[in-house]
């Protein structure tokens, strides 16, 4: 998986340095066509040019073609090449594919890759049809359908690419809840995942019926969704650079508030200028991207799951109980690891990112929480700034490169080969005495 994002990542980086991908064709150089080849196959949405002022259309194209890869997944899109080139499924890519899409077995691989394709395209097609009725009379009809189109595949997709121009295009929309909405429900969607959209359907949204992965992504989906939208309401609310601007009234704050609250969900659109954001928000908004969307979804982060399964350790543990488990159901220890090893070592990349950013813009006198907001935001995908990717150094730039990449790859990668070597790691059936130590 890693390596075939790669390749993608390569080709788009030669067809966006291409002379013909840019407006004046001239080549934008292979420096800033890597970055924005990984911030598109990534979903991340950070950009060091601007997307609208400088690509033509066969670069917003294959921008779009990027996206699209990403966030369905490399999988997935392997798998419908392979089909459509008659070739066979091997047994190592079912697993690949059964494990990335969290389905349960490994029958019906190609039919779900299949199912998932049809589904993200309808939710695509239906979220392009809404904002059509906005966009086709402000821009016309050829490019309002084309506007449509390219901000519904990147909002659902978690990508936070826009056509709009400036780098905090979406505060054009603070006003107009049909786009911001749409937009919302859209990356919502997409950071759900696959399997949930599709177990929901399944059981025609009868929460008693569902899984427990199900549930537990619905139930932290939610819950950072209304938290975040009331922690920055009660933050900005008289910030007049933000919630507080005489020209937003309550309904106007209330909609940008959960705007602000979804976009932290890695999707990287911002209505608010993230510059002029409290500390106390920005570092809300570290917390809230850093923990991101779903597995087998489109966006980033360490996911809702990890999180969750923490969460509950904490909750068993001060209630002095062994078994974690919620709705009825246990986790098992491996699960529980898994999760823990996965925070931590995401902690420690973030750290030593933020770190290694301080270091490259030493004498810049950029903010430390600024260059923490902007390392997770790599990480998880997000495509948010405080600080203005384009005004970070060539080598910051260049540092965001392999963040992006491992933030989009790394969790996924990371948490399969866990399983694995826990599965199939002999010394597990070795066991040795135990002894107390102290904690805290």
């Amino acid at each position: 998986m890693a390596l075939g994002f790669l390749v993608i990542i390569a080709i788009g980086t030669f067809l966006l340095s291409l002379p013909i991908a840019t407006h004046n064709h001239t080549s934008i150089g292979i420096h800033k066509a890597l970055f924005t080849a990984t911030s598109a196959v990534c979903v991340t949405g950070l950009v060091v040019v601007e997307t609208a002022e400088t690509f033509s259309f066969f670069g917003r194209a294959v921008i779009l073609v990027l996206l699209q890869i990403g966030g369905l997944g490399f999988m997935i899109v392997a798998t419908l090449l392979m089909v459509a080139l008659g070739r066979r499924i091997s047994l190592r890519n079912r697993v690949l594919i059964r494990e990335s899409m969290n389905a349960s077995s490994l029958s019906g691989m190609v039919r779900l890759s299949k199912w998932f394709s049809l589904l993200a395209l309808v939710i695509e097609l239906t979220g392009a049809l809404v904002l059509s009725i906005r966009f086709i009379p402000l821009f016309g009809v050829r490019k309002g359908i084309w506007y449509s189109i390219f901000h519904a595949v990147s909002a659902f997709c978690n990508a936070g690419f826009d056509l709009f121009g400036g780098f905090h295009s979406m505060e054009a929309f603070q006003r107009d809840p049909l786009v911001l909405m749409t937009i919302a429900v859209l990356v919502i969607m997409g950071g759900l995942g696959f399997s949930v959209i599709n177990e929901l359907l399944h059981n025609r949204f009868k929460f008693r019926r569902l899984m427990l992965h199900t549930k537990l992504v619905l139930t932290i989906t939610l819950s950072l969704l209304v938290l975040g939208m009331l922690m920055i309401l009660a933050l900005e609310w008289y910030n007049p650079a933000t919630l507080g601007a005489q020209h937003l009234t309550v309904g106007d704050k209330l909609v940008n508030a959960f705007f602000q609250s979804t976009t932290l969900r890695t999707a990287g659109f911002s209505s608010l200028n993230q510059t002029h954001l409290t500390d106390s928000s920005k570092l809300i908004s570290v917390i809230w991207m850093f923990i991101g969307a779903s597995p087998a979804s489109t966006g980033g982060g360490i996911k809702t799951t990890t999180i969750g399964v923490v969460l509950l350790l904490v909750f068993s543990v001060t209630r002095g109980r062994e078994a974690i488990g919620i709705y009825g159901k246990q986790l098992s220890v491996s699960i529980v690891r898994r999760a823990l090893t996965v925070v931590t070592i995401s902690i420690g990349i973030v750290l030593a990112s933020t770190m290694a950013l301080s270091i490259a813009e030493h004498g810049h006198e950029k903010d430390m929480l600024d260059l923490m907001f902007e390392s997770v935001s790599a990480f998880a995908t997000v495509g948010l700034s405080a600080v203005g990717t384009p005004n970070l150094s060539p080598l910051s730039q260049s540092l965001l490169v392999p963040i992006m990449f491992f933030g989009r790859v790394g969790p996924l990668t990371l948490a399969l080969a866990l399983a694995t070597k826990l599965e199939g790691n002999p010394r597990n059936r070795i066991h040795y005495p135990e002894e107390k130590i102290m904690i805290g």
